[in-house]
This record gives structure tokens, sequence and C-alpha cells, in this order.
């Protein structure tokens, strides 16, 4: 598929991603304005504050953004409340620098000849300082501006929306047109802000600070009041827009949620199709929110009422037992203790086993003659291991599979998702770590290694929900068990290559696969 016929295809999704890409930048820049300029100011009249107010400035930009984000996760949830956050905090330190240089560059004369008016401190701030230093403020504005549209796209991960989901989707999926399609109207709208504030910064400039300033014509005003106007109701617009999507509710209204892969993304959508087209209750995604941890939290925070886990996930990524393979046992202590404990219903399994397992090669496979991980073991330290951050920090992932084979790799990875099958295929890891229903094994057509003395638990997928939501919405959970029983390990792989390899949008191969089974009408 090119570019073209992707924005032609994809205009209502692109579109919709970019208003709340708008919506959050402004926000954003809108709160760092209104704190970073009163803390520019702070510090010019009191130097002693000045040295801690931009340190601690200087401190937030030196953070990464994706750690300040974790942080904000557990404090504030998920959606645009932290995304707003980080991006506030990331655009203070140029608005709060400039501010004060601005002030501050404001000659010693003028504040003199001021007072010897009789103005009074505040007088002198509004009339004389602020005028003279509003194009070195503005200047910061703008900087803040188009770093915060570039910045917003992280806001995807946790689930707020913005260009970033196509940006990431396409990452995962390798998919390049998808990428572009969320990068290049970032780009575009980074440009438009810039003009946009480029603008007013002229329209703020005093008169007698304009070089070469010549008389404008009746048509050159006209224009400027047009130009004016646009820029007033479009900011109106944007805003309505916002409050509009922000506070608007239904009174049958779920959240679905999923983690932040293929496979997740699809699942969410095949419920979230399944329950509109079923019953009369509006479902609101928040999709590719993150790992284990950021989903059930957000589920715990009522975020999100609704998504898919995986029983060995639970098991021990939650409930913190040690791996155990009885699918049996595994699935009722969840169901028993996420009840107990969380308040959270864990419906019927569905029927597929999405487990971890490592892949190889097959050329690497005949070479080394490895079949199952016992045999990977014996070769592991001339190995390296490609591996996604959630694999490689759990104890029935990466951490026990070591001690139960009782190997080690040569050297470990992190990659995120899809990267590590492109590392893999150029040759830079050996092995990597997958899920027994990857797209990609088929694409790359990997050889899977059997977990013959059975150390991964059982991954069968979960559906899982606040038990407020489930008894004030009984009608959702036969459905689920409906979907469950359509989707195997087999079903399972085919849906993710089409996402993966055939470059299809999740949802509409979730909407294809509900009509081929006739669960839905539409």
């Amino acid at each position: 598929m090119n570019l073209l016929h992707y924005f032609i295809q994809e205009h209502q999704q692109i579109s919709i991603l970019l208003l709340e890409h708008i919506k959050l930048t402004i926000i954003a820049v809108g709160f760092a304005i209104l704190i970073g300029v009163p803390l520019g100011l702070l510090i010019s009249y009191i130097s002693k504050v000045s040295r801690p107010v931009l340190m601690i400035a200087n401190v937030i930009q030196a953070i990464p953004s994706m750690a300040l984000l974790g942080f904000m996760i557990p404090l504030f949830g998920i959606g645009s409340i932290p995304a707003i956050i980080v991006v506030t905090l990331y655009s203070l330190l140029p608005i709060i620098k400039n501010t004060y240089t601005g002030i501050e560059s404001v000659r010693a004369q003028l504040l003199e000849a001021a007072k010897g008016i009789g103005l009074t401190g505040t007088q002198i701030l509004f009339k004389v300082q602020l005028p003279i230093a509003l194009p070195v403020i503005m200047a910061g504005v703008r900087v803040a501006a188009v770093t915060s549209v570039g910045l917003m796209t992280m806001a995807a991960f946790i689930g707020a929306g913005g260009l970033g989901n196509l940006v990431f989707s396409g990452i995962r999926t390798m998919n390049n047109v998808q990428i572009l399609a969320g990068a290049i109207p970032a780009c575009i709208l980074a440009l438009i802000v810039d003009a946009i504030l480029g603008y007013i910064e002229k329209k703020v400039t005093p008169k007698n600070a304009k070089k070469n300033a010549k008389p404008k014509s009746k048509w050159h005003y006209r224009l400027e009041i047009l130009l004016n106007l646009v820029l007033i109701f479009a900011f109106i617009g944007i805003v309505g827009y916002g409050i509009s999507t922000t506070y608007s509710k239904d009174d049958k209204k779920i959240t679905v949620g999923s983690k932040d892969y293929t496979e997740q993304s699809i699942l969410g959508n095949l419920i979230a199709e399944y329950i509109e087209d079923q019953t009369d209750i509006k479902v609101e995604k928040k999709l590719e929110l993150g790992g284990t941890q950021v989903c059930f939290g957000a589920l715990k925070t009522k975020d999100i009422d609704l998504y898919v886990e995986y029983s060995g996930s639970a098991y021990s990524d939650i409930l913190k037992h040690p791996a155990n393979p009885d699918v049996e046992l595994v699935y009722e202590t969840v169901k028993d203790e996420m009840k107990k404990d969380y308040d959270i219903d864990v419906l019927q399994q569905m029927n597929f086993n999405n487990t971890f397992t490592l892949a190889i090669p097959q050329e690497t496979a005949k070479k080394y003659h490895l079949s199952t991980i016992e045999d990977l073991g014996k070769v592991a330290n001339q190995f390296i291991l490609g591996s996604t951050f959630e694999f490689l920090n759990r104890e029935d992932g990466l951490l026990g599979v070591q001690k139960f084979y009782n190997f080690t790799f040569k050297d470990s990875i992190p990659l995120d998702s899809s990267l590590r099958y492109q590392a893999l295929q150029k040759g830079d890891v050996m092995v990597i770590d997958a899920y027994s229903t990857d797209g990609l094994l088929k694409k790359f057509h990997l050889e899977t290694l059997e977990d013959n003395k059975k150390f991964f638990p059982p991954y069968y997928a979960i559906p899982i929900m606040r038990s407020d939501i489930a008894q004030k919405y009984p009608e959702i959970i036969p459905l689920l068990e409906r979907l469950g029983e359509e989707l195997t390990n087999e079903t399972m792989q085919e849906l993710n290559y089409q996402v993966d390899e055939l470059h299809k949008a999740p949802n509409e191969v979730a909407v294809k696969f509900l009509k081929s089974h006739n669960l839905i009408d539409k």
C-alpha cells in the first residue's frame, strides 16, 4: 500500500488522531505558559530563587521522557492527564529562561525613567518590561510548542491518543507507510505551530523595535484582522472539541484496553466491535497502553474496564506466584485471587495459548541441531538474545528459563517488539523470545524451540473486568465466551500475520473476522 492510498483510506482515523494531538499539545503548552512565565518573572525579581528554579527545570529536561512518564502512571493512571503533565514539565525550561532573559534585557535607563515619571512597580512591569520582553518570551514559547508537538507522540503509550498511535503501531508491525502517516502530519503540524507563533511574535513586538517598518495599506490591515479572527475561531474550536470529548458522557459505556503489541490490539478491537454490534453499550478504546503492569494498573484505577490478560502473566507477574505449568491450577488460582484481592472478575479462558517460546532461523537450527530449549542450552553461551523488555526482566521469562535449564546467553539485547525480528534477520542477534501466536514467526520462517522440560506456564487468553462492570453489564460475559471459542492458536497467528506482514489495520482485521464467523451483522 502506498502512502497516498493509506492517507485516503485512513483519512478519518488520521484526522481524529491529529485533532487529539492538537488538543493535547495546546493544553500542555497552555499550562506551561501559565506556570513558566510567572516563574520567569519570579526569578528575575528574587535572585536567590533563580538558581534552584533553573536547576529543577534543567533536571526535568534531563530525565528521559519515558522514565518521567513511568513515574506519572502510578500517580495519575493512564490517558491524557499524565501525558499533559509530562509535556508541560518538558516545556517549562525554554519559557522560564526566555522570560527571565527578556525581563533582564530591559535597559536600566528605561526603568529609571519609568520610576522618574512616577510609575509603580506593577505599572513598570506591565507597561515597560513585559512589552519589551514579549518577543523574547514568545521565542521561548515557540521552542516549547514545536518541541511539544513531537514529544506528545509518546501519549500513545498510555492511551491518550494522538499521532503517536500511528508511529508506534508502524514500528511494531514494520509498516513504514503507517509510520510516515503519523510522522508527516506531526512534522507539518510543528511547522504550522511555528509559523503561527512566529506571526504572533511579530504582532507583539513593539513598533519602535521593528526594523525598517513600512506603513501598512488598508488591505494589509484587513488581512491581518481576518488572520486574527481565523486564529481565534480555530483556537475556540479546538478547545471546544477538547472539552466536549473530555466531558461527554454516555449512559451505557465501557472502556476496553489492551497491551502494546499486535495481538492485543486485535483482541481489543474484536471485543469493542463485537460488544457495540450486539448491545447498546458504547465502547471507548484505549489500546496499546503498555505491558501487564500498566494495563492492570489502569484496570485498578478505573481508567479502563476490561482487557485481555494471559493466565501465566496474571499468575506470575501480578499475583507473584512462581511459574507453574498446570493449566487448571493456574487458571483457578488467578480466578479466585483476582476476585478476592482486587474485586476483578476473570472470565472463561479463550481457546488459544500464547505462551513464550524461543525462536531461531531455520539455518541456525540445522547448523547446531537445535529443536528444544534444552538443546539451545548447550550452545547458549555462543548466542546473543534479542528480547522484549518484559521478557528480559520476568521470572517466568529470561530470568527463570536460564535458571531452570541451567544456561546463560553470551549477551542479551533489549529490543522493542518487531525490532528484534529485524535484528535476527540482520544477524545482530541469533535467538529471540517470541509468542507462540506471533504472525512474524510465519513471515520470517522461524523455528520455535520446544519447551521440552515444561518451564513456561500456560498463557491462555483470559478477559478480565472489574466486578462492578460485570454486574452492570452481564450481557457482555456470554459474548466474550462466544468470541473466545472461535480464537485458536492457528487463528490468532493468522490474524497477527495479516497485521504484521500484510499491513492491514487491526480494526479492519477484527471486523473481517467477526463478519466471516457470523458474530456481527454489520
